[in-house]
């Protein structure tokens, strides 16, 4: 799969969620132009965006939008859950768990981990806390490929490393260290206060109204 298109990948879901919009006023067909305009980009990107994942309309007709929901989830992966191990049960680990939309977009919280003992033995979204001890010997037994780490930033490498010991080769990291991890492992990283930081400048610099991005 060719994942060069980054900010085409972080669209799709938005044509998602128009397309659920447009099948639930009982619209079958849709046009690149009526994506186009429901989300806000023009229909040339649109058009590229959709063409990334083999999926290609009828001329002067458009796309099945059942098909093109499909198809879409299909390339995002999220037709095909992912079992996959978090570290660290504080409030935000606790709400990822909680989330049952991750479910639906291919994230299965299997297990979760925590190095505190006051939360060893928790249940969240039945879902056992566990001691972090037991990470790498019940990822490589279960054949996890997949962590999410929500533990505070000084703590961050040290699970990176018991992922990638565990065979764990896709990380997704809400915590703000640049993780050190071998060449064959993918880290995702949310850095939610770079992201604070872009919304508060963007919204000084930018008083004529409110704008997405």
């Amino acid at each position: 799969m060719r994942v060069g298109n980054l900010p085409g990948i972080r669209r799709l879901p938005l044509y998602l969620d128009a397309l659920r919009h447009f099948m639930r006023d009982g619209v079958d067909t849709i046009s690149t132009s009526a994506l186009a305009a429901r989300t806000g980009f023009v229909v040339s990107v649109v058009r590229k965006d959709l063409e990334m994942t083999g999926a290609y309309g009828k001329t002067g007709v458009g796309f099945d939008a059942r098909e093109l929901a499909l198809t879409i989830e299909s390339f995002l992966g999220w037709d095909n859950p992912n079992d996959a191990f978090l570290a660290g049960v504080g409030s935000l680990g606790s709400a990822i768990i909680n989330h049952d939309e991750f479910r639906s977009h291919g994230l299965n919280i299997v297990a979760a981990f925590d190095v505190d003992p006051g939360r060893i033995g928790w249940r969240v979204h039945g879902i056992e806390v566990l001691p972090i001890a037991k990470l790498v010997d019940l990822a490589t037994r279960m054949h996890i490929t997949m962590g999410v780490i929500t533990v505070p930033g000084p703590q961050a490498q040290a699970v990176a490393n018991l992922f990638v010991e565990g065979g764990i080769n896709r990380i997704w990291s809400f915590a703000t260290p640049i993780l050190d991890v071998p060449d064959h492992v993918t880290v995702k990283r949310e850095d939610l206060s770079a992201g604070l930081a872009e919304l508060l400048v963007r919204s000084a610099a930018r008083r004529s109204g409110p704008k997405q991005f």
